[in-house]
């Protein structure tokens, strides 16, 4: 990814300065969270997506850099509402937000980002664009509440879990993608072709999102181990395992996510029976499949720096650790 990195440095720059000048606002509390929240980092991958896909559509213009803040304001919005909804403690590796300023904070400053984001599409002036980005948005607060009916669900089938992936985490990615490709012109089905890719690896995002929760270190990964598990979600490893599982297995994992607190020997033993039938491995080589396939979309358009760094991006999201 250095290479990808090097090859935006500028634009990615500008987008940095972007988030500061959109954050603007004469309430104190609203910076403070935006910049505490843009602050802590994060792979900003959603803007480099859509960076890359205007450069491999010939985009001249400029913007693209407000569009990529727009993008990453409605991610982490959905990620200020999430922790409040989750209760997470912990956010790319130091306190999440409404840990430090309380949910009432958390969901408001979220709701300002949102509004934002819409208020900074309408100024951009192209009704397509708005249109790709307020049914992604639309589509995410969906996959949210499918989510959470899905809450503790030991029957959640594979598909099923997929599509709420599709819907709470890949559209946007997806999106990035496809507006990128609008920006620059390029015909109804190579935009189509972006918008496949930018699908097929958000899904795989997600998917080695759902094998790290279990296995990479709080350190390295920015969360704790097993929050998944705590919240009640039914993610591809368990799902994957809860399928070749006993009887006695999956009623003692029902107890289990049942719980309200999991004492770390309850987290030992989903892990356990995880292992025991490769959830981890399966999880993993699904991602992989995605990434391979998302690459296929791609091969429509000419060789180019641009189309090797997006490759780049699809090998990145299945071999990372964090």
């Amino acid at each position: 990814m250095d290479r990808v990195l090097s090859l935006l440095h500028d634009d990615l720059k500008k987008v940095e300065q972007q988030f500061k000048q959109d954050l603007a606002s004469d309430v104190y509390l609203i910076r403070k969270v935006g910049e505490y929240v843009f602050g802590s980092g994060g792979k900003r991958m959603r803007p480099i997506l859509l960076l890359l896909s205007a450069r491999l559509a010939n985009y001249q213009g400029a913007q693209h850099i407000g569009l990529a803040s727009v993008v990453e304001f409605i991610h982490t919005a959905t990620l200020l509402h999430d922790d409040v909804v989750d209760g997470a403690v912990l956010r790319r590796g130091q306190d999440s937000a409404n840990a430090v300023w309380g949910n009432e904070a958390s969901v408001l400053v979220g709701d300002f980002l949102f509004a934002k984001s819409f208020s900074i599409m309408v100024r951009a002036g192209n009704l397509e664009i708005l249109r790709i980005l307020s049914d992604a948005t639309t589509q995410m607060a969906e996959g949210e509440v499918q989510q959470l009916i899905s809450t503790c669900d030991l029957d959640l089938a594979e598909e099923q879990y997929l599509h709420v992936v599709r819907d709470k985490t890949a559209i946007l990615i997806a999106a990035a993608c496809e507006v990128g490709g609008v920006l620059g012109g390029l015909p109804p089905k190579d935009v189509a072709s972006l918008a496949a890719f930018g699908m097929e690896i958000g899904v795989a995002f997600q998917l080695m999102d759902d094998a790290l929760d279990y296995v990479a270190d709080q350190a390295e990964f920015g969360k704790t181990s097993g929050h998944d598990l705590e919240e009640g979600k039914m993610t591809l490893p368990l799902i994957h395992a809860l399928r070749q599982a006993t009887t006695v297995e999956r009623e003692r994992v029902a107890e289990i996510v049942a719980m309200e607190t999991l004492s770390d020997s309850d987290l030992q033993t989903v892990i356990e029976l995880i292992h025991r039938y490769d959830g981890i491995g399966y999880t993993q080589t699904r991602a992989a499949q995605l990434s391979a396939s998302a690459k296929l979309h791609l091969q429509i358009f000419p060789a180019s720096e641009s189309r090797s760094a997006l490759e780049v991006v699809a090998d990145y999201v299945v071999s990372r650790r964090k």
